[in-house]
């Protein structure tokens, strides 16, 4: 099983005492030690694409975060581990410096991995110094920024399993990331006990209220809340297995241009897309078998039907359902779906590609300082995913909780649920 610490009622909460925070700390990265522990050196260092991080890269990314945006700002005298790391390691913050390229990640064999561990117990140590010591006045800026830090740490968390998922899944071997084990596991689909017919649940229509309600942490592109109006629509009561997307498949639809959006079909003829990234045909050399396998971070096992199918693209998510005589819903369709009765696998299963695309709200205002180039200079070219997927750590999301991603991604644990007009 993946350690988590953290359980859905035990989020990362916004103004709590100062000791609950520093152990919330204390949980959230140790959590991102354990998870990357059963991989070797060799395993945290690779990069296979240029949309993907090296797990080290991601490990010293947390601890620059915290770094950068906490320690630098509010603890007075702080000594950084090393001045260079903050070239190396910063994704995308332009106010805060000039940084590596993204496609290189996977050159940086320095610093080492028990370098970039001491980077990490570095920081650590100086967070709670600074929790411990600085006065309220201080705090009441701090506390925020470490919340902040926290939840984009649980971010990378995820990235870390999709990265090197991908990683693994160029290696000819097919080796397994994590032992295999006879219990079950949060980075393995939660599987329904038998078949069950999916059925169509009534929507909320009218008026309704999406985003953030104000109770706990967010972030900033779930504010502000506000209405919007929905025309009368049905919802899928749970997702898409993968034995309908095998229907799916052997009815040829990878071959029928007219189920697949323009720019769709055109990535299925340029990468040569015939199945999900994972799954391995029968006839495949790689792991030779009378029947369809997937590989996922417990190596080769066989394709469960009812699992949910998962790393899918938005293309993909979108030529099912209009093979399946369905649509995507929108985010916000989804948002007031989930307090439908008799709907599920909401969350803890596969993100939700939406028919959304990645705007601000009304009002949308984004974080002040440096931070506020977290969310906001995304907001165009990438749709909407709702829910939260196997690999992302309890607690983590909300119904208001926003993921976004190009339509072509399809190595992020992404799946589909489907929507029709009433």
């Amino acid at each position: 099983m993946f350690p988590s610490p953290l359980t859905a009622d035990r989020r990362i909460q916004v103004n709590g005492p100062r000791e609950v925070l520093a152990q919330r700390f204390s949980e959230v990265r140790a959590h991102t030690l354990a998870l990357a522990a059963p991989f070797s050196a060799e395993d945290q260092c690779i990069q296979s694409m240029p949309d993907t991080s090296p797990m080290k890269w991601h490990l010293a990314h947390g601890s620059w975060f915290f770094e950068v945006v906490v320690l630098r700002a509010h603890l007075p005298g702080y000594q950084a581990f090393d001045e260079r790391f903050f070239y190396l390691f910063n994704s995308y913050y332009e106010a805060l410096g000039p940084r590596h390229p993204r496609p290189l990640r996977g050159l940086l064999t320095r610093p080492t991995l028990a370098q970039v561990h001491a980077y990490r117990a570095h920081v650590d140590a100086a967070v709670q110094n600074l929790v411990a010591a600085c006065d309220d006045s201080a705090w009441r800026e701090v506390m925020p920024l470490l919340t902040l830090g926290l939840h984009h740490e649980q971010q990378h968390q995820e990235l870390m399993l999709t990265d090197i998922l991908h990683a693994l899944s160029c290696n000819p071997l097919l080796p397994a990331g994590r032992p295999a084990s006879g219990s079950s596991h949060r980075a393995a689909l939660r599987v329904a006990p038998a078949s069950v017919p999916l059925r169509w649940l009534a929507g909320p229509a009218g008026t309704v209220l999406v985003g953030h309600d104000g109770d706990g942490f967010a972030f900033d592109n779930e504010t502000p809340r506000h209405e919007v109006l929905l025309a009368p629509y049905r919802i899928a009561d749970r997702l898409v297995n993968c034995a309908e997307y095998l229907q799916f498949i052997e009815d040829g639809g990878y071959r029928r241009p007219e189920l697949w959006l323009s720019d769709g079909w055109a990535a299925v003829q340029a990468n040569g897309w015939d199945h999900p990234p994972y799954w391995i045909a029968p006839d495949d050399d790689r792991a030779p078998a009378g029947h369809w396998q997937v590989f996922g971070l417990h190596g080769v096992r066989a394709l469960d039907p009812l699992a949910p199918v998962s790393q899918v693209s938005f293309y993909e998510a979108a030529a099912y359902a209009e093979w399946a005589q369905a649509r995507l819903p929108t985010e916000f369709e989804w948002e007031a779906a989930c307090a439908v009765p008799g709907i599920t696998e909401m969350t803890e299963q596969v993100w939700q590609w939406t028919r959304s695309s990645y705007d601000p709200y009304p009002g949308f205002r984004p974080f002040g300082g440096a931070v506020g180039e977290y969310n906001g200079k995304f907001m165009v070219g990438q749709l909407v995913l709702r829910g939260g997927s196997s690999a992302t750590p309890a607690g983590h999301t909300r119904p208001s909780y926003r993921n976004f991603f190009p339509p072509g991604a399809r190595w992020q644990f992404s799946g589909i649920r489907l929507a029709r007009d009433a």
